[in-house]
């Protein structure tokens, strides 16, 4: 992996598409911003999270989208899955989003997974960034994201760790679906899998256009 931090995303990289909304109250009152889409719109790869987490806001500049106003910018997370993504030669020409946009509070501090209304509610974005950036390969990482990302075709989620890196075609829109382990728990399931990480970015090299 790199050892500098993958390229930051600029400002006019955001697909902003609905500024105020409101869809999901519970989201309107715990979100400090809206995490929108980021990075280039003729990106030939989509990577899709499941929603922002809390963030840190007196983190340099690796806050989360939360702060951010920027998918997948988190200290954590975001770096992480930007290395990986720069790690198989992605450094640039990837589109970064989540299934939800905002961040879901579990009333603590951090954050719970997505309700199925609140998933729902944010579908079209996820459609018209989808139409908007057109990307040969969608990458959604953990099951959340995964589940998000194959409902669109009606698709149901039956095991997600069967789905790592094996692709699947998108009869609605046209690209390869290829979902890989959420980067905030990919070193915990690496090893059930079977793979040693120069193993898992091989294969997922292999499978990117």
């Amino acid at each position: 992996m790199a050892d500098a931090d993958p390229r930051f995303p600029d400002d006019d990289e955001t697909l902003v598409l609905e500024p105020d909304c409101d869809r999901c109250p519970a989201l309107v009152e715990c979100r400090n911003r809206i995490s929108w889409g980021v990075g280039p719109d003729d990106a030939t790869v989509m990577v899709v999270g499941e929603a922002p987490g809390a963030g840190n806001p007196d983190a340099d500049r690796w806050r989360g989208g939360n702060w951010t106003g920027m998918s997948y910018t988190a200290r954590h997370s975001g770096r992480r899955i930007r290395e990986t993504m720069a790690a198989v030669g992605y450094e640039s020409g990837v589109f970064y989003t989540n299934a939800v946009k905002c961040f879901p509070s579990d009333g603590e501090g951090s954050n719970r997974a997505p309700t199925a209304a609140e998933k729902e509610n944010c579908r079209d974005h996820l459609v018209a960034e989808l139409e908007a950036v057109n990307p040969d390969v969608v990458v959604p990482t953990g099951r959340h994201a995964t589940e998000s990302v194959l409902s669109l075709d009606d698709t149901s989620l039956d095991g997600f760790l069967d789905t790592v890196l094996e692709p699947v075609e998108s009869e609605r829109f046209g690209y390869t679906v290829l979902p890989l382990l959420h980067p905030s728990y990919r070193d915990v399931w690496l090893s059930r899998l079977g793979y040693e990480l120069d193993e898992y970015l091989a294969d997922l090299e292999s499978r990117l256009p």
